[in-house]
């Protein structure tokens, strides 16, 4: 079975990442669609916008202890590339495994037929619990990699 795994960026300052082509999704996505298995990634109310007008997706801004916050979060913390102070939040979809023991079809490229795979031995029957620690650390590397780029 497959699944999601949600995660949250907080303690970037507002500012961090780029309009177009460093933009903090992209290096994001650019790094999570490089962990096998990951197959979808969302950004805060993600397709749920697809749902929405925008005046009910906008990130109202208000200032906060001197600072400037927005009152909800429906961008994941990301306006225009660019980070707004609040925390990151995404959600990767992971794949099933395919190595299972049950026979599937696929074919033989050398003998150019029709054949069936089995996978013998034992199977973890759900690798998302595995991928957990996996995504933070892309999570946490991009994050470093971003302050960095704008210091």
């Amino acid at each position: 079975m497959g699944g999601s795994i949600e995660c949250l960026i907080q303690g970037l300052p507002a500012g961090v990442g780029a309009p177009f082509f460093d933009s903090c999704e992209s290096c994001l996505a650019h790094a999570l669609f490089a962990v096998p298995a990951v197959k979808g990634l969302e950004f805060g109310a993600g397709f749920g916008f697809c749902r929405l007008h925008g005046s009910e997706a906008n990130d109202a801004m208000h200032y906060e202890q001197g600072q400037v916050r927005t009152l909800t979060n429906h961008n994941g913390g990301l306006t225009g590339g660019l980070t707004n102070g609040m925390p990151i939040v995404f959600r990767v979809g992971i794949k099933p495994t395919p190595s299972i023991s049950k026979p599937q079809q696929t074919v033989d490229i050398l003998a150019k037929t029709d054949t069936t795979l089995s996978v013998p031995g034992r199977h973890d029957p759900c690798i998302v619990q595995r991928a957990v620690p996996v995504i933070e650390g892309v999570a946490a590397w991009v994050a470093l990699d971003l302050l960095l780029a704008n210091t």
